[in-house]
């Protein structure tokens, strides 16, 4: 049994919190609205499941002790300094143990039991097997990895390209187009993550393809039902008022464009998110730019 934070009372943050009870754990929840601090003293472990652009400031303020295994269980880049979770997360604690949990999985699906397959990945790959051991449960299969970078990646970009997918669901193109964006979206992740060191494998597997394909296809994803309601009509700040929850691809997707650009890739889905996010621009412009643009070869 170990001494489990979960930072966090959202949904991914009650379900991550069940998951260690139902493991035998001791599991404190810490949240801005309940800071329960005592336990945060005495964690072996930190679930952090806040939203990933307060994660830097929320670090400054936790005493956690520096031998606690900080395990990431946010998806995005920081807005201004273009870093990832893992990134932040290590220069506030640097004498803390980094890990990413990331993949295909809906809170409600596991709140309820239903089979789940994620991937843990730290920079050594004995400690993403250690805890991948202690937080696994039957209908929670975790696989273990050492690449920090292609988990990050994969869980960031996928929400950029969930809205991406949403926006087309929202102005009734069809699932042809929806197939089309989530593909040619993992074609841009894929450049990135090699840009920057992510491994293939990780890419194509749970942490990336994995939560590509489930979050481009479920109105569950806030990101997928944000983009829905743009293509619907609505206006930026409508679609986040009706979001039951934050939309990390919102936030992700102008720090996603500065990395393309800084890399020399072409991520032309993610510019038109950001387009329409930052910039004002339409659905249907965007859309427009997209099929306009000169046919080239995979």
């Amino acid at each position: 049994m170990s001494r489990i934070a979960i930072l966090g009372d959202g949904s991914w943050g009650t379900a991550l919190a069940g998951l260690a009870r139902d493991g035998g754990h001791e599991v404190s929840v810490w949240s801005r609205k309940q800071p329960d601090w005592a336990p945060l003293a005495r964690a072996q472990a930190a679930v952090i499941a806040l939203p990933a652009q307060a994660i830097g400031e929320a670090l400054t303020t936790l005493a956690l002790p520096p031998d606690a295994a900080l395990i990431i269980a946010a998806k995005g880049i920081e807005r201004g300094t273009h870093r990832f979770m893992h990134q932040v997360v290590a220069e506030a604690c640097p004498k803390n143990s980094v890990l990413i949990l990331s993949g295909p999985s809906f809170a409600e699906d596991v709140t309820r039991g239903l089979p789940t397959a994620v991937t843990l990945a730290a920079g050594q790959l004995e400690v993403a097997r250690f805890w991948a051991a202690h937080l696994a449960r039957p209908h929670f299969r975790i696989y273990a990895s050492d690449d920090l970078m292609g988990a990050a990646i994969g869980g960031s970009l996928k929400n950029v390209l969930a809205i991406a997918c949403g926006i087309s669901e929202g102005k009734k193109l069809g699932a042809s187009a929806r197939a089309a964006l989530t593909a040619r979206g993992f074609a841009e992740l894929s450049r990135l993550g090699r840009a920057l060191g992510a491994r293939p494998e990780t890419l194509v597997g749970l942490s990336g393809l994995g939560d590509l394909l489930l979050t481009c296809s479920s109105e569950q994803s806030r990101n997928y039902a944000f983009g829905k309601r743009l293509g619907e009509g609505m206006s930026i700040e409508e679609a986040l008022a009706a979001s039951s929850g934050v939309v990390e691809g919102a936030f992700s997707a102008e720090a996603a464009l500065a990395l393309a650009k800084e890399n020399n890739i072409a991520m032309p889905i993610t510019q038109a998110v950001a387009a329409i996010i930052e910039d004002g621009a339409t659905p249907e412009s965007m859309i427009r730019s997209l099929l306009d643009r000169p046919l080239g070869t995979e």
